[in-house]
């Protein structure tokens, strides 16, 4: 393959096209210049596999940002960002960070040429956000709907918010879906520690007053099931439906171990575990988005705040407790889930009478990172849309 090859077989990896229809205009303009850009540029340095293809399309779009005036460039590349598994949020936050080192100006009009591109591929824009503040700490709660049934979502151990992300739009028409940051975690990091699962109950119970609901569908995947858990067993009255996702109405023995291994090993010590548990050998090898965003949600959490979380969980206390609860339950389950098993879950299903269970094929326990598709098609033909109940 000479080097000519060598850069059309690039550029098509890198870009999505065959550069003779990309970049027709410029070799009408100039020959030599598509030969110095197909040869010289992608047959060479663009090349070299030092640096992933996703790698080199973010490190192009930020300098293109931070130069300014190269819209069309900038338009290109960002729409290559995407097709190397980018994602809008990770697209948007780059923006975010340009503003920081090369001004705002030419951040916002990398940001309108972002915007311009993800709503050209139907991607959705960012969910609404706002910051409230319960008894003891401030939190960020996303909002996508503005009518029908509500419906909050709670995130798993370690993880925010973003870890709904790419189900909250499907979920949004004829319904308003929130998703929040559970004490300890993501913007309410640091709150007052320890805590229990009565606490964790209460303080959704705070979200629901905070958006004037007096009622929820409420969705809970791994620990964020054991907070629906604990919230349906104190008030059920409060709970419009319950969907149990990767969860356990136990605690398990490994939770103290899990932890102490942050205090004493650090955070980082507990990425190899959790992604192992939560992932499947090929979401690991793919390293997607999902992936991704769990790794460094992991890697950027306060050892204290997993550890009072682990131990808030280790006290959880539901087991039976839900035999008289009377709401629709949902109770799904992965069925790769090496965590929170098809046993598991399915004994769950069992101890809550007429709950419907599910199992997703080839679904790990991060269900909304690996498979969202699957959690979304679920949960849209489990939760009713049209005008909210009136309490």
């Amino acid at each position: 393959m000479d080097r000519y090859e060598r850069g059309r077989r690039e550029f098509e990896g890198l870009m999505g096209s065959a550069p003779d229809e990309a970049l027709a205009e410029i070799r009408r303009r100039s020959p030599r210049m598509y030969d110095a850009l197909v040869e010289g540029a992608f047959g060479g340095t663009l090349a070299d596999a030092e640096l992933r293809r996703a790698d080199r399309e973010i490190a192009t779009v930020a300098m293109l940002a931070a130069v300014g005036g190269a819209e069309s460039q900038l338009r290109s590349h960002v729409r290559a960002a995407l097709l190397q598994g980018i994602t809008a949020t990770e697209l948007i936050a780059l923006c975010e960070h340009v503003a920081l080192y090369a001004g705002f100006p030419r951040a916002l009009n990398a940001l309108a040429v972002v915007d311009e591109v993800i709503a050209e591929a139907g991607l959705p824009r960012p969910a609404a956000l706002r910051r409230i503040r319960l008894a003891d700490h401030e939190t960020v709660v996303a909002q996508r709907g503005d009518s029908g049934p509500a419906v909050v979502l709670l995130h798993a151990l370690g993880l925010d918010w973003r870890m709904w992300e790419n189900v909250m739009p499907a979920l949004s028409a004829g319904r308003r879906v929130y998703a929040y940051d559970v004490r300890g975690h993501g913007w309410a990091a640091g709150s007052p520690n320890p805590f229990t699962m009565a606490d964790t109950a209460n303080d959704l119970f705070a979200v629901l007053d905070a958006l004037g609901l007096d009622r929820a569908h409420i969705v809970g995947l791994s620990y964020g099931g054991g907070i629906a858990q604990a919230a349906a067993v104190a008030h059920p009255e409060r709970v419009e439906s319950l969907a149990l996702l990767a969860t356990t109405d136990y605690p398990f023995e490994a939770f103290e171990g899990r932890a102490r291994s942050a205090e004493t090993d650090g955070i980082a010590a507990q990425v190899v575990p959790s992604l192992t548990r939560w992932f499947t050998p090929a979401g690991l090898a793919v390293g997607g988005a999902g992936v991704r965003y769990a790794r460094e949600r992991v890697l950027r959490g306060n050892p204290a705040d997993w550890a009072a979380a682990w131990r808030a969980f280790k006290g959880l206390d539901v087991q039976g407790r839900l035999a008289g609860f009377d709401a629709a339950t949902l109770v799904l389950v992965g069925a790769q889930d090496v965590s929170t098993t098809p046993e598991i879950m399915s004994g769950i299903a069992k101890r809550i009478p007429g709950a419907q269970y599910q199992e997703l094929p080839d679904t790990p326990h991060m269900q909304t990172l690996e498979k969202p598709d699957l959690v979304a098609a679920a949960l849209n033909e489990f939760l009713p849309t049209g005008s909210p109940r009136r309490s």
